[in-house]
């Protein structure tokens, strides 16, 4: 058995769990179980599967920790939803965290830091050393899907539902690649404040800056991705988008504007959603939610959506018949100060496995 503490730049500290543990305090963990839950994976309906993996964050890397942050956030809290009558008590597992993944993101999140004050105004890499160095970078990133990957097509293939825990938002795209093999389309509800289209060129083609991107460009059973809460995008980035068929893009001031003008949420939520196939895959950045609810994550923006603008519309998404087949939260950043964050991811979680089963 080897035991591995870390000591964190922003987050939620394993090392600081550790101790709460051997002081008595209120810790995360009870082992290290999403709700405390210790249900097997064999068991369970949903499985969790931590991606600790935060490399090219744009104000740190501490969502490199949401696992640890919403493990120690949702344990020792109820898991009766009173608007369902559900529970997910003894329904949800937590896979084996690769901790590999967070010691590989450490190391790699060093050097993109350094090499990004190497590229060029038009994003290309500046020196062959530079150029080795972006390479090494994309195979880690590469190494990470593949993990996530490899544990979504696990579960999957024996029933589970698939929860992912990032990271940045850049673990998606393991998890989403996994489940559309498993049908004929998919659709992603694309939950986030930045569009996550950019063309990173010859720098990180993975990042988190680029996921939307690389999901509707390289996995083909997904037949529409509907972007919701965005207010952060590039003139480039917004052409893009309005010229691919398979995006449908809900910018979030034009959204504001029509409820000042007396459209309710709930039609607009029907809109999103009718824009959807039967099967849908949720990727949640936190970012999405106004900066009270995520005022710690990597790049607030002002405005955004309520949690509860969040889980209704998930609830729609149910309501209209189309089934929720996975989902993905990233970019929680919390800390040892403010466990605001954390809390509201562990809530969300909570909202979206309901919403799964």
């Amino acid at each position: 058995m080897r035991l591995v503490i870390y000591c964190l730049e922003g987050g939620m500290s394993m090392k600081h769990n550790f101790l709460k543990n051997i002081l008595g305090g209120d810790s995360v963990a009870d082992g290290g179980f999403y709700f405390g839950d210790r249900t097997k994976p064999s068991k369970a309906d949903v499985v969790i599967v931590s991606a600790p993996w935060s490399v090219t964050a744009d104000f740190g890397r501490g969502a490199t920790y949401t696992p640890d942050a919403i493990i120690d956030a949702s344990t020792g809290r109820d898991c009766y939803d009173a608007p369902t009558g559900i529970s997910v008590a003894g329904r949800v597992a937590t896979a084996e965290i690769d901790y590999n993944i967070q010691e590989l993101s450490e190391h790699l999140g060093r050097e993109a830091e350094r090499i990004e004050h190497h590229t060029s105004a038009d994003d290309s890499v500046v020196g062959e050393y530079v150029a080795r160095k972006v390479a090494h970078i994309n195979e880690g990133f590469a190494e990470m899907q593949a993990a996530i990957y490899k544990q979504t097509k696990l579960w999957a293939a024996k029933g589970k539902r698939i929860a992912v825990v990032g990271g940045d938002h850049s673990v998606a795209f393991g998890a989403v690649k996994a489940l559309s093999e498993q049908y004929e389309e998919m659709g992603v509800l694309f939950i986030d404040a930045h569009a996550d289209f950019c063309r990173e060129g010859e720098v990180f083609n993975y990042s988190h800056r680029s996921i939307a991107r690389n999901i509707v460009e390289e996995i083909p059973t997904v037949a529409r991705l509907v972007e919701v809460g965005v207010r952060d995008i590039s003139e480039a980035e917004s052409k893009e988008l309005q010229a691919n068929s398979k995006v449908e893009l809900f910018l979030a001031e034009k959204v504001a504007a029509r409820r000042f003008e007396g459209e309710s949420w709930g039609d607009i939520c029907r809109e999103i959603v009718g824009k959807l196939p039967k099967k849908v895959y949720v990727s949640l950045d936190i970012d999405a939610l106004k900066i009270e609810f995520c005022n710690n994550t990597n790049a607030p923006v002002p405005g955004g959506m309520t949690f509860d603008e969040v889980v209704y519309l998930v609830k729609i998404v149910v309501e209209s018949g189309r089934e929720v087949v996975g989902f993905d939260i990233s970019e929680v950043v919390s800390s040892i100060d403010d466990k605001m964050d954390a809390l509201v991811g562990a809530r969300l979680l909570a909202k979206m496995c309901v919403a799964m089963l």
